[in-house]
């Protein structure tokens, strides 16, 4: 059961954050949970982030910098921030994230209350590139069932709803649960990985705003470039993504009922997403059609009048 010595790992992977990096560290070092590990992963920057991140450590002790010799990819830096972690539990943030000074203390005693949880998430905020922050209330209890496909299911779900309910990737994980669950580099990477998580035990979540994010929406084709994965991924991701699920079910440890269950949750959220991109692309399909062909029209009626 933690206590006040548990040590928890925080692991804050960067690239070039020299200019956003102080105020998430202060968060961390300032939790009310004092036996707090940071691991900061620098992947190879080449601004001012080494220097600043080598004199923080310096100055204290909870403080431990790793720098990879070379640009390692934008997952394979997050994995090893966990995989050098000390604590018993840990969780990852990022460089311009910050967390309430009762962050860690409320997950661990969501930990401590059930001694099955793997995974405890918190309400966040979100901040836009325009300065509005939003949240959402994640007031589910599928994640807290025994049976896997349950929580599998609900984790589904919850991928073609918002955004804001409820971020996995960002709670406080037990870490020896959780690294040594396999991840492959693709697009909607962080979707599958929720998906393996669900499966591999019951979540607790504080309903509370104890983290800060921002967030910009990107188009995937960028999100593709910073991943590194070939450009065609762009126009595949969702059936990769599927695929990619389908083929962890295969393995899990999971009965032969279950499977199935849990193989008809994919294809309803495969199917769904098709379908709203199917219609996306029919509104944008309108809109090319029509748009330009109005002063076409125009245009010719005056022509015809001539």
């Amino acid at each position: 059961m933690p206590g006040t010595d548990t040590l928890v790992s925080i692991g804050l992977p960067v690239r070039n954050g020299a200019a956003r990096l102080e105020g998430v560290i202060r968060s961390v070092l300032a939790q009310d949970h004092q036996n707090v590990e940071l691991v900061i992963c620098d992947n190879a920057s080449t601004d001012d982030t080494e220097e600043l991140c080598r004199d923080l450590a310096r100055s204290d002790s909870r403080i431990t910098y790793h720098r990879q010799p070379r640009n390692v990819g934008l997952l394979n830096n997050f994995i090893h921030a966990g995989r050098i972690a000390r604590g018993t539990f840990f969780r990852w943030v990022g460089d311009d994230d910050a967390l309430e000074p009762n962050c860690i203390s409320r997950c661990l005693q969501a930990f401590a209350e059930d001694e099955r949880l793997i995974l405890v998430t918190t309400q966040v905020s979100y901040t836009d590139p325009d300065g509005t922050t939003s949240t959402g209330v994640y007031e589910g209890t599928g994640l807290l069932s025994d049976d896997p496909v349950d929580r599998f299911a609900e984790m589904l779900r919850m991928l073609n709803e918002s955004h804001l309910l409820i971020d996995p990737l960002y709670g406080l994980m037990h870490r020896a649960s959780v690294m040594t669950i396999p991840r492959r580099n693709m697009l909607r990477e962080d979707e599958v990985f929720a998906t393996k998580l669900a499966l591999a035990g019951p979540w607790g979540h504080v309903p509370e705003v104890l983290a800060h994010r921002h967030w910009k929406h990107e188009r995937i084709g960028v999100v593709g470039r910073r991943l590194g994965v070939p450009a065609w991924q762009a126009h595949f991701s969702s059936t990769l993504q599927y695929l990619e699920i389908l083929r962890w079910l295969r393995d899990a440890d999971l009965t032969e009922g279950q499977r199935r269950r849990a193989r008809a949750a994919a294809h309803r959220m495969y199917a769904r997403r098709q379908r709203r991109t199917l219609s996306h692309r029919s509104r944008k399909l309108v809109r090319l059609a029509t748009g330009p062909l109005l002063p076409g029209r125009a245009s010719g009626r005056s022509t015809a009048g001539r």
